[in-house]
């Protein structure tokens, strides 16, 4: 599965970021293979407005099946569910243990935003 998570930083070592749209990195995992890649946020997350619906553009392009991150708002949540995104909240610590809490099943599976629009 091809997981994408919000990141301070490139990286299975880095934090998770616990913003969505803002967040200044995206790393895509593929869970069967082990692979990641580092897609750097900076002018989505540097936005005045729409930050959010920006990123949820890129998960999507970049093929993800489910996102994980801390917090998720509206329009965002709505562009991702609109493509079929999962999305998973309450992540934290690095970005492999985030990956080791979905797989676990620790991790949230919404069915709705979790924060107001421009949160963080």
């Amino acid at each position: 599965m091809k997981v994408v998570v919000t990141s301070i930083g490139g990286g299975l070592d880095s934090q998770v970021d616990p913003r969505f749209g803002r967040a200044s990195t995206f790393v895509l995992v593929d869970t069967e293979t082990g692979e990641t890649e580092s897609v750097d946020n900076s002018g989505g997350a540097a936005a005045a407005q729409g930050a959010g619906i920006q990123a949820a553009e890129t998960v999507s392009r970049l093929g993800a099946e489910c996102l994980v991150t801390g917090h998720c708002g509206p329009k965002a949540f709505r562009a991702l569910q609109a493509a079929g995104i999962e999305v998973y909240i309450g992540a934290s610590g690095t970005i492999a243990e985030a990956i080791g809490q979905l797989k676990s099943g620790e991790l949230q599976l919404t069915t709705g935003p979790d924060v107001g629009g421009h949160w963080g």
